[in-house]
């Protein structure tokens, strides 16, 4: 099935169009949440704007998911201590 969690996908229209995105979760009305490479917080899509990959990935496991779609980690800041 394509319309699955973890599916690999591209954004045709929109703002994101021609990034990858992962398919985060199915919602009853039809419509999936994804994160997409662009825009790393979750939202809403229409799945007509997604053309499917061959490739799933484990939702759970956010470095997968990073790695799969080009994001870098942000190294964590460290603050100095007070003298």
């Amino acid at each position: 099935m394509l319309l699955e969690t973890g599916r690999v996908c591209i954004k045709k229209y929109g703002r994101d169009a021609g990034s990858r995105a992962v398919i985060m979760g199915i919602e009853k009305d039809g419509f999936v949440k994804i994160v997409s490479s662009k825009r790393q917080n979750q939202r809403r899509c229409n799945p007509n704007h997604l053309e499917f990959l061959n490739e799933v990935v484990d939702v759970k496991n956010v470095d997968v998911v990073n790695k799969t779609l080009g994001i870098e980690p942000k190294p964590k800041e460290r603050y100095a201590k007070k003298q």
